[in-house]
């Protein structure tokens, strides 16, 4: 149970209900106790086995409680047979059955209902913290987990946390004390019977403990399997129209059900076992109970030492230890389940995000002077992506990055945005480290526009909203003019208010290019930051797009990264890359007169 510790200030907020559950648990498992030893009046009662008591007891402190409550009972009893008669008396202990019973059930449901809130108040806290965590972690993290394994976290472990926390406080509270309470009074009406009991526990939890033993790693395995799956899910999901266009929905499916079948696999066994757990406590306990029969009635029919009355109450006490027992060895595979989905989902947690701000970082509010590159280098892992890489963008000029594929270009924009830190050399925004810079107000300065339209399955007006929190339909819609997107967004049904669907999936490219500009302009940052924005478009659109993001840049510092060479030539620098260093750099008019990389690329390009 280490992992309680670990989870303890989820707990804390939520301690008034765990207090409140013990509480209620400490009297459920107090009356469970009495309402079986009620039985053993009414049992004397019926076969008339009551000691006759005529004289009222008299009260000689807690020591003598034991022989106080059945003198007094017993006192009642032949007063209320006297004056009443039997059948009268009969009523009472049944009355007295009945009401001990009903606080029993009380008291549980209490006990329960106070959980409720403690479980579901974690339940909730973890996922926000995941989904927090999730956010602030880096990108690269996600480099090497599968969205899948993460969903898993989120959803499947988080809940068998959750389910483990009731499971935690009925084995360490609930059905102990019910155990303890059932043991002390057993001690009190037989301690020759009960040791006779205690040389069979040993043996019994011996055995339900080998049964649990491998649990831990088998619940792991399903857990985990269940985050392959769900990966290939989404994997799906993202890449449907691929999948068909290649015809690969054969290999997808047989990738998905070798899983579902391992997940069936490790499911079955870990069931197996858990379910082992029930019967064979059981069966344990009835042997339990063979035995009892056999000596305790000996001494009811032979040793004339326990009362019929003492007897069934006797046993009605050690079946009723079988529930709570049965309950304990359910309650150790759920925290054996348990911790192994705690493990997972703290493995997210508690992961440190290598991109936290400094405690000393400063806010930047504004852009006054240049952007600095200053003697980069940066690998994602192995092979440095760029090598000593020094650049500067000064305010209001516009520079662009070309090259081939895998040059280091789109690098240049996961750095400068700060999605990645530089292996060595620093980046400075007017002379200051944007290491020293705060992450929020860094990227407050910047706009981005990705070769990927990202868009969310909401309505336009929420999509740029993003740029924008609190911009009025006003401001929206001179954004969507600005972006070229203002001529097809007022055809749409409800206009800005419309459902783009997922991925902004009701629209063609363009359409979604130019909201991801709409966007970057509602804004209105100091810096623009253009990762191939127009690549993939076709040559109508680009020219839609193109016109949009000049009127964007317009007396604005841009970082334009093109493959499209078309769109950059009135850019104020050119800066041409060959594997993460500056092969050429200058005006388009200065590197066609160089007759260099730039001339080539140009030549491989065809312009209108």
């Amino acid at each position: 149970m280490d992992y309680i510790k670990k989870l303890s200030r989820y707990i804390v907020p939520y301690k008034r209900y765990a207090y409140l559950n013990i509480f209620f648990n400490v009297l459920y498992a107090l009356f469970s106790t009495l309402a079986m030893v009620s039985l053993m009046p009414m049992i004397n009662v019926l076969f008339g086995e009551t000691e006759q008591l005529t004289t009222k007891p008299v009260y000689e402190g807690i020591t003598e409680l034991k022989s106080y409550g059945e003198d007094y009972l017993n006192y009642f009893v032949t007063t209320t047979n006297a004056s009443d008669g039997p059948q009268r008396t009969l009523l009472y202990m049944i009355i007295l059955i009945i009401s001990l019973f009903l606080l029993k059930n009380i008291f549980n449901y209490l006990a329960l209902f106070f959980i409720t809130f403690l479980r579901n108040g974690v339940l909730k806290d973890l996922r926000n913290s995941i989904y927090n965590k999730v956010m602030t972690l880096p990108i690269s993290y996600y480099s090497e987990k599968k969205k899948g394994d993460i969903i898993a976290r989120i959803s499947g472990d988080v809940n068998e946390v959750k389910n483990s926390l009731l499971a935690i406080l009925e084995l360490i509270v609930k059905e102990p004390l019910t155990i303890v309470f059932a043991i002390v009074t057993m001690f009190t009406i037989s301690m020759k019977l009960t040791i006779f009991v205690f040389l069979f526990i040993p043996f019994a939890g011996l055995i339900i403990s080998r049964i649990g033993k491998s649990l831990k790693k088998k619940s792991n395995r399903v857990q985990t399997e269940q985050g392959v799956f769900l990966s290939t899910l989404e994997e799906t999901l993202s890449g449907l129209k691929v999948i068909k266009g290649f015809n690969s929905e054969k290999r997808f499916n047989d990738k998905f059900q070798e899983s579902t079948h391992r997940f069936y696999n490790f499911s079955n066994t870990l069931m197996n076992r858990q379910n082992l757990a029930s019967p064979a406590s059981e069966f344990l306990g009835i042997a339990t109970i063979a035995a009892l029969l056999w000596y305790g009635g000996s001494m009811v029919l032979i040793d004339k030492s326990l009362s019929g009355g003492a007897f069934i109450t006797y046993m009605a006490l050690a079946y009723q230890i079988l529930t709570p027992a049965k309950a304990i060895s359910k309650a150790s595979y759920k925290v054996k389940a348990g911790n192994a989905a705690a493990d997972r989902v703290l493995e997210i947690i508690e992961t440190p995000s290598l991109l936290e701000d400094k405690p000393n970082a400063s806010v930047k509010s504004d852009f006054t002077s240049e952007i600095k590159l200053n003697n980069i280098s940066f690998k994602y892992e192995d092979d440095l992506v760029l090598k000593n890489f020094t650049l500067t963008v000064p305010k209001g000029k516009s520079v662009a990055l070309v090259g081939q594929s895998g040059s280091g270009k789109s690098t240049i924009a996961n750095l400068v945005t700060r999605f990645y830190d530089v292996n060595e050399g620093h980046i400075s925004i007017d002379g200051q480290d944007i290491k020293d810079i705060t992450k929020h107000s860094l990227r407050s300065l910047m706009g981005l526009v990705t070769q990927d339209s990202i868009l969310f399955n909401e309505s336009i007006k929420n999509n740029l909203l993003l740029g924008k929190e609190d911009a009025s339909e006003e401001e929206i819609i001179e954004a969507l003019k600005i972006a070229n997107a203002w001529e097809f967004v007022k055809d749409l049904p409800k206009g800005i208010h419309t459902n783009i669907g997922d991925s902004g999936g009701k629209l063609s490219g363009g359409q979604q290019q130019r909201l991801s500009i709409a966007r970057a302009v509602l804004k209105n940052p100091p810096i623009m930051i253009l990762d191939e924005a127009t690549s993939a478009l076709d040559t109508e659109s680009e020219r839609l797009v193109q016109d949009a993001l000049e009127n964007m840049m317009k007396n604005r510092t841009s970082i334009v990264i093109a493959h499209r060479l078309s769109t950059i030539q009135n850019a104020n620098l050119i800066v041409v890359m060959q594997k993460g260093e500056i092969a050429e750099q200058g005006t388009h008019a200065e590197l066609i007169s160089k007759n260099g990389v730039y001339k080539k690329l140009v030549e491989m390009q065809s312009f209108e």
